[in-house]
């Protein structure tokens, strides 16, 4: 019994240190991310994130309380990622320093 209580707090600890780097690194891409859309991902990826903290925390605690609040930011952040979608989907389209062959062959043979 007491193994499996130390290798329990063992791998909640591993749990929580890797949720942890991946959460540094996440923050990392929302802050440097080259466009929108990778941010929005990576918000995406911060509500993953958190969901995984408090399910590690309903573990370490015997709270069942915190499977509740899971799913239902769970649930929150798949409206948020769908609400950023379609802003993403409905702006106007960036315009791309480097055109295409086809692009480039039409514009040479107008002139």
């Amino acid at each position: 019994m007491i193994a499996a209580d130390s290798f329990l707090a063992f791998c909640v600890m591993l749990a929580l240190g890797l949720l942890c780097l991946s959460l540094l690194l996440t923050v990392l891409r929302v802050l440097r991310g080259p466009s929108l859309p990778d941010r929005i991902l990576a918000l995406d990826m911060l509500v993953a994130i958190a969901i995984g903290f408090i399910a590690v925390l309903g573990i370490k605690t015997g709270y069942s309380i915190h499977v509740d609040i899971a799913i239902a930011l769970g649930l929150v952040g798949f409206l948020a990622t769908v609400a950023f979608a379609r802003f993403v989907a409905s702006r106007p389209q960036e315009k791309t320093k480097t055109t295409s062959k086809k692009a480039r062959a039409r514009r040479g043979s107008k002139r």
